[in-house]
C-alpha cells in the first residue's frame, strides 16, 4: 500500500493499493491502467484532429501501433544506458521492464523515429504529422504522470511548500515536492498553448517545435527537484537534453519564421 497525504491542502493520510485487481494470479497495476488510458485518449484525440495533417484515420492508427512498442523499447534503452551500473552484473535484468525503469525522453525519441520512418515510407508530410501526433504524446504525458502518484514515486526532495506530499519511505514520514503533479499541470498548460498554435500555424512543424521548447523548459526546472534523476557524471541527463532541446527548437522556429517572411517578401 502507498500512504500519501497533502497537509498543505488539508488532505490527511490515505492509502492507495498500486494493484488494481488480479486475474488468474496476474496482478494488474494501476500504473499500467493509467498508461493505457493515456494512450487510448491520445489516439482518439489524434484521430479527431487528423485533418490538420491531411492523413486518414488508418494512417493515424498505424502510427500509434508502430509508435507504442518503439517508444517503450527506446524508453527502456535510454534508462539502461544511464543506469548501466545497475545491470552490468546481471544483463537479463535489462529485459525485466515490469520492475520499472523507463524514461519519457526515450519514449518520445522512439515514437518520433517510428513516425518519421512511417511518413517517409508512406510519403506523408512529416512535420504536419508531427504537429498532430505530438498533441497525443502530450495527453499521454499529462495522464501518465498520475501512475507515479499511485506508486508514490518520481517525487522531489523534502520541502514545506504548500503543495508538499507526505510519504513513508523506509518507515520514515517525509514531505516532498510532488513533481509528478508539477509536470502534469505544466503539460496541461502546454497542451492549451499548443492548441492555439495549431489553429494558426504559420509553418509545418510549429506545434512540434513549440512542444520541444515548452515541455523541455518545464522539464529542466522540474528535473532539478527530483531525487531519482539519471546522471551523466555529476550532471542530470534530462536537464542537459532539455536545455539542448530548448535552444535547438527556438532556433528552428526563428529559422522557419525567417524563411516564411523572406518568401512573403519575394512574392
Amino acid at each position: 500500500m502507498t500512504k500519501i497525504s497533502f497537509p498543505g491542502l488539508n488532505i490527511g493520510w490515505f492509502e492507495i493499493n498500486p494493484i488494481a485487481f488480479e486475474i488468474f494470479n496476474l496482478k494488474v497495476h494501476w500504473y499500467g491502467i493509467i498508461i493505457a488510458l493515456g494512450f487510448t485518449l491520445a489516439i482518439l484525440y489524434c484521430v479527431k484532429i487528423k485533418d490538420y495533417a491531411d492523413i486518414s484515420s488508418d494512417n493515424m492508427l498505424d502510427i500509434a501501433i508502430y509508435g507504442a512498442p518503439s517508444g517503450i523499447i527506446c524508453a527502456r534503452i535510454y534508462y539502461v544506458i544511464f543506469s548501466f551500473a545497475d545491470y552490468k552484473d546481471n544483463l537479463w535484468d535489462v529485459f525485466k521492464i515490469w520492475n520499472g525503469g523507463i524514461a519519457i525522453y526515450g519514449a518520445v525519441i522512439g515514437a518520433v523515429i517510428s513516425a518519421y520512418i512511417y511518413c517517409r515510407v508512406k510519403k506523408l508530410n512529416t512535420l504536419k504529422v508531427f504537429d498532430v501526433c505530438i498533441m497525443g504524446v502530450l495527453i499521454g504525458q499529462i495522464i501518465g504522470r498520475w501512475g507515479n502518484f499511485v506508486n508514490g514515486e518520481a517525487h522531489g526532495g523534502e520541502t514545506d511548500f504548500i503543495l508538499r506530499m507526505g510519504l513513508y519511505e523506509n518507515g520514515k514520514e517525509i514531505f516532498v515536492h510532488p513533481t509528478f503533479l508539477y509536470e502534469s499541470l505544466w503539460n496541461a498548460g502546454v497542451f492549451f498553448v499548443l492548441r492555439r498554435i495549431m489553429k494558426r500555424r504559420r509553418f509545418d512543424g510549429e506545434v512540434f517545435f513549440s512542444y520541444l521548447a515548452l515541455y523541455s523548459l518545464g522539464r529542466f526546472w522540474i528535473e532539478g527537484m527530483r531525487t531519482d534523476s539519471l546522471y551523466w557524471g555529476s550532471v542530470r541527463v534530462s536537464q542537459i537534453l532539455a536545455a539542448a532541446l530548448v535552444v535547438l527548437s527556438v532556433c528552428l522556429i526563428i529559422y522557419k519564421l525567417k524563411k516564411k517572411k523572406e518568401g512573403n517578401l519575394q512574392q
